[in-house]
């Protein structure tokens, strides 16, 4: 797929890999519609100033099935399409088993891999009037390997996996693509703040011994967005952590 002039959204791009995603498409010549919960701010905006695309800022909850509707519609409204989807929007709420509250399990489910489905749903129709379109889901290598205090993470991530591979297949014929991107530890908030042993026993278990970082992360979205013949497929960018 030729990425100029194309209509990208990505939800949760106010910061992190959905931001440097969106950079990634940006500086491809694509168009970006930047989402979060809050308003984008000013600042994050300011960013995109410098490249020759447009560039829509959409608030809304992906895990409300009418916002998510009503975001897709807006984009089209305003940019006439939506040619690719990153479903990058997700939360933690971590706890071991015995302390994870009913709460803490569906209210993941429902950001991670609701959302999701929300956004998905709401593009397809579009998508397959025109015969073309491609949807990135951002899992994770927890999905596939598990982790300690993240049964709920775990489950959404790992649901996402089975949801692009059932939709990949039921939209191949009309030309659309589904894949998923397996981030392993990329650096980020959430890395800055693991103490020091924590990040040597996680740095032990790489095999190329650093952490990623969001940079990688936006490449493997961009090289996934441009191959036409390439669907269904589940890319863990891991530094040979979940190599077999």
């Amino acid at each position: 797929m030729e990425l100029k002039n194309k209509n990208v959204f990505i939800t949760g791009s106010s910061r992190g890999i959905g931001l440097a995603i969106a950079h990634k498409f940006a500086s491809a010549g694509a168009n970006i519609v930047l989402n979060g919960r809050g308003q984008i701010s000013d600042d994050v905006l300011a960013e995109f100033a410098g490249y020759p695309i447009k560039v829509v800022a959409i608030s809304g909850d992906v895990s409300d099935g009418t916002d998510a509707k009503r975001m897709v519609e807006e984009a089209i409204a305003a940019l006439g399409s939506v040619d690719i989807l990153v479903n990058n929007a997700g939360i933690t709420r971590d706890k071991i088993m015995l302390k994870m509250t009913e709460e803490d399990f569906e209210q993941v489910l429902k950001v991670n891999l609701t959302g999701a489905f929300n956004m998905t749903q709401a593009v397809l129709k579009p998508m397959t009037k025109a015969r073309q379109g491609a949807i990135i889901n951002l899992s994770s290598v927890v999905g596939l390997t598990g982790n300690v205090g993240q049964a709920n993470y775990a489950a959404s991530k790992a649901g996402l996996i089975g949801f692009s591979k059932s939709v990949a297949r039921e939209v191949a014929g009309r030309n659309i693509r589904v894949n998923v991107i397996a981030p392993g530890f990329i650096e980020s908030d959430m890395t800055d703040g693991l103490s020091e042993k924590i990040k040597e026993a996680s740095l032990a278990q790489i095999p190329m011994k650093r952490f990623g970082n969001t940079e990688e992360v936006a490449d493997v979205a961009l090289f996934l967005a441009g191959q036409e013949y390439l669907t269904g497929q589940v890319i863990a960018i891991d530094g040979g952590l979940t190599m077999q």
